[in-house]
Parts: structure tokens; C-alpha cells; sequence
């Protein structure tokens, strides 16, 4: 009996891994199609955009300006009952977004200083409650993107709170901040209380914040908005297993919504959907095949900068973009509106520059994955399987002089065109790859793409279940400590 039993139980697991994957790949079709996403950092911090009595803010993103320049709770909020961003558009946000080639969204709906951005019952420190501007951020939003049909999704800092008493505080040292006359004072008093530097802060239990703030809003923003497509967690320190699965309890009823990896660190139970290597790229050797995102500014900053910003040039942006799908990735850029809600134009800029090669070679971006080719010098490659062909792209960054490219696939392309206009090029299949006959000069100055056609389906890199491993995430501050 035993000889039956054990082969029935294999088959049985094997089915069962098998619905799992299946079920996994269907929630995440849309999120693998789309590719590219806009991260939006906005809130009361933006009135300072990293300024504090006169100090440009020496280290990291201004959102984090609070906690670097230890900014007391009540100071901070009396500059919070000034925020009136009268300025802001959530259909010219959405419409930008859109432009620029983005099919998703995701705002901060509570960053580490612990301000709502929109309505909610569970704290008072909120956009509609306190501040003169009285109207809910998020669902001015949400309405727009379901209009113009983009995905919506909710930053939400779960346990990181510097305002609402019972959140942990994150201790940065005040050489981060400004030259404070008290900085060893201070320093000493933040060592000595879990990183906090105002009293305030310690009023109440982490239990307390979790049961009267955190999960409330969570549950705010999972009823109050229409379909959210996205969460995305951060700073997970001192989350525990009993706090992750009271907040993973309450996405039992919405099976569809994609969290990140940030709820929790290491925990077998609670891994999420996707991982997010932040303001770096993996390495093809770093990769394990599973869902990744690369979040990254489109300055050094993820919140306003008031002064001081040095901007990634559109060919970094779009060369990030071409690099993290060419791995399988999906690229969340940041932009970061001002305390009145505008968007300094040079993000329009930036954005537009991206959204002119997208509706060129968009097609080599969307639905496309990793090519089972080993990484080309000239460039990148992906590839879109429909059907019984392939089509694989070819995003030649350094144009050949001599006007032929070799690819290394060892495949027979049947067709060859120039993507943007549909143009046949000569190509020859060979023992040594694809040699492609180009044209002397690129027809883009970014990236031109060759699109090559085979008549069949290539092997495709498949997509693993989540694990507890993270990808590097990029946090210069931390070294300083």
C-alpha cells in the first residue's frame, strides 16, 4: 500500500504546485505585460522640498526630511496645516503618465511621516481633515486613471510612522539632516529610544498603532477606491510575523491585488509577488526568476527637491527601461510633485522624451521577457512569443560602423525589419547567429530596434514562485550610520 500511496502523493503535490503557478501566472499577466509604471512621492514634506532653516538637507530623499532633520511632531504638523496643493491635476498626472508609455500608478497613500493622503476615519493627520485643502487626493485620482484606464496602486507605509504614536522611527543620525547646535544631544537621545527624538512618538504601543491606524487605513484603502491593482509596502523593520498576517488577512478578499516584497523580511509565509531591487539594476547573475521591480527617480530624490537636484538624462532613463525588460523586470519611474501640487516641467521633459520612443518601439517593450541569448555587447534583446512565432527585438544601443550586427541565437530568423517604420533589412542565418545588413546611420539616437521574425516558438524563460531572497536595495544612508 505504501508503494501506491507515496507515487499518488507526488502527483497530487505536483497538480497542486502546478494550480498554484498557474493561478500566480494569471494574476500577474497584466503586470508582466505592462513594463512600465509611474511612482508618484508627494506629501506635506513637499512644502520643504529639503530644506529645513535654511539647510539644504545633506543626505538621501527629502520625504525623508522629518525624520533626518528631527523635525519635532508638532512643528512638523503646523507645517502640514499649510498644505493647500491647489495646483495638482489628477487627469494632467494620469495623462502625462499615459503619454509617457506607463500602463500603472502608484501613489503614496501614507509615507513614513504617517500623513494620509486621503480620507480616513482612523487619524485625523489627514489631507481632508487637516489641512485647507479638505479634498481626498486618492480619489480624485482613482477617478482619473479609471477614466483614462490605468492601473491604480497604494504606497503604504505599514509599520515606519513619525506621527501617529506606536510607529517605528527609523533612527538616522542628525549629520543627515543640518548642523544642529544639540546633534550629539540629540543623537544620544535617538540611540537611547528606538530612533525617536520627540516624546510624542512613544505615547503609545507598536500594537496600539497597528490596531487603530495601520490596519483601519489599510482596510480604508482596500473599500474606499474602486479596483486597486497594487500595493506596495516599505521599511518592514521590526514587522513581525503575528503583525504581517493580520495585514495579509485583509487581502483574503481581494485574491487579484499585487504586494511587493516589503511587508516582511524573511518569512517564508509572506514573501509577496515581486521583488523590488531599488535605484540599481540587477545583474543577469543576480536574477532567480522571479517577478522583479526596479524602482528609480527621475532625479536623486524620490520627494521634491527644492534645490541643489541633479536629473538622470532621458538616454539613462530609457536605456533603464530597455536594460530591466530585457532581464524580465518592470520599471517603476518616479516623478514628485511640489507642496502646491505642480510638477516641475522638467519631469514633463524627461517623460515626454520616453513617451516619443515608446510609441516608436512600445511593441519591443510590452508583453516581452528575456531572450535565452547571452547578453549582447551592442545592446539588448527581448522577445514576445504569439502564437506559433516569435518575434525578437533587437535594442541596438552602440550602431555598427562597419553596418552589420551579428546575434548569437542560434535560430533561423525568417524576417527582419526596422521596427519603427517596418523597413526590411538583409540579414543571413548562419552557424555563427544572425548577421544583420543595417543601415549607416541609427534612426534613433537612444536606441534603434531591429525586429526579427521566426516561425516557430523560441524557449521562453519562465517565471518561479517567490522566495525570501531580496535584490540589493540601494540606500546610501545607511552606510553612515
Amino acid at each position: 500500500m505504501k508503494k501506491i500511496l507515496l507515487p499518488l502523493l507526488a502527483l497530487a503535490l505536483s497538480a497542486n504546485l502546478f494550480a498554484q503557478t498557474e493561478a500566480q501566472d494569471k494574476k500577474m499577466k497584466w503586470w508582466r505585460e505592462a513594463r512600465f509604471g509611474m511612482f508618484v512621492h508627494w506629501g506635506p514634506y513637499s512644502l520643504l522640498g529639503g530644506v529645513y532653516n535654511g539647510y539644504l538637507q545633506r543626505v538621501g530623499g527629502t520625504e525623508w526630511i522629518m525624520n533626518r532633520c528631527k523635525i519635532p511632531v508638532k512643528e512638523y504638523q503646523d507645517i502640514t496645516r499649510t498644505f493647500n496643493p491647489v495646483k495638482f491635476d489628477p487627469e494632467a498626472l494620469v495623462r502625462i503618465a499615459k503619454e509617457a508609455g506607463m500602463k500603472y500608478l502608484v501613489i503614496t497613500a501614507k509615507h513614513h511621516d504617517g500623513f494620509a493622503m486621503f480620507k480616513s476615519q482612523a487619524s485625523k493627520y489627514n489631507i481632508v481633515d487637516f489641512t485647507p485643502y479638505g479634498k481626498d487626493v486618492l480619489d480624485t485620482l482613482a477617478k482619473a486613471c479609471r477614466k483614462q484606464g490605468i492601473k491604480l496602486g497604494f504606497y503604504y507605509s505599514q509599520i515606519q510612522d513619525w506621527n501617529n504614536p506606536g510607529g517605528t522611527t527609523g533612527r538616522r543620525p542628525m549629520s543627515q539632516g543640518w548642523p544642529h547646535p544639540k546633534a550629539e544631544e540629540i543623537d544620544a537621545y535617538t540611540l537611547a529610544h528606538q530612533g525617536s527624538w520627540d516624546p510624542l512618538q512613544q505615547t503609545a504601543t507598536r500594537k496600539e498603532y497597528f490596531d487603530r491606524v495601520a490596519i483601519p487605513q489599510i482596510k480604508e484603502l482596500l473599500t474606499n477606491y474602486g479596483d486597486i491593482a497594487v500595493f506596495f509596502w516599505d521599511t518592514p523593520s521590526e514587522m513581525t510575523e503575528e503583525y504581517a498576517g493580520k495585514i495579509s488577512a485583509l487581502f483574503n478578499e481581494y485574491p487579484h491585488i499585487i504586494t511587493n516584497d516589503r511587508l516582511i523580511r524573511g518569512s517564508e509565509r509572506f514573501t509577496g509577488d515581486y521583488k523590488t531591487p531599488e535605484q540599481t539594476i540587477p545583474t543577469v547573475k543576480q536574477l532567480d526568476g522571479t517577478d522583479w521591480e526596479t524602482c528609480m527617480t527621475l532625479n536623486d530624490s524620490w520627494g521634491y527637491k527644492r534645490r541643489g537636484t541633479v536629473w538622470k538624462t532621458s538616454r539613462t532613463l530609457i536605456l533603464s527601461l530597455i536594460d530591466i525588460v530585457s532581464k524580465g523586470g518592470n520599471f517603476l519611474l518616479n516623478i514628485a510633485p511640489d507642496g502646491e501640487g505642480a510638477i516641475p516641467e522638467i519631469n514633463y521633459h524627461r517623460l515626454k522624451e520616453i513617451g516619443d520612443w515608446m510609441k516608436k518601439y512600445g511593441e519591443a517593450i510590452y508583453g516581452t521577457g528575456r531572450v535565452k541569448a547571452s547578453e549582447p555587447q551592442w545592446g539588448r534583446c527581448t522577445q514576445k512569443l504569439v502564437g506559433d512565432k516569435t518575434y525578437v527585438y533587437l535594442h541596438v544601443t552602440d550602431w555598427p560602423e562597419d553596418g552589420q550586427l551579428l546575434f548569437r541565437l542560434y535560430e533561423n530568423a525568417s524576417k527582419a525589419t526596422l521596427l519603427h517604420n517596418g523597413q526590411p533589412v538583409k540579414f543571413h542565418n548562419t552557424h555563427d547567429g544572425i548577421y544583420i545588413d543595417l543601415p549607416e546611420t541609427a534612426p534613433d539616437p537612444y536606441t534603434s530596434v531591429i525586429k526579427l521574425e521566426f516561425d516557430k516558438r523560441l524557449p521562453e524563460v519562465k517565471v518561479k514562485p517567490m522566495n525570501t531572497r531580496s535584490y540589493e536595495i540601494v540606500d546610501e544612508s545607511k552606510k553612515k550610520l
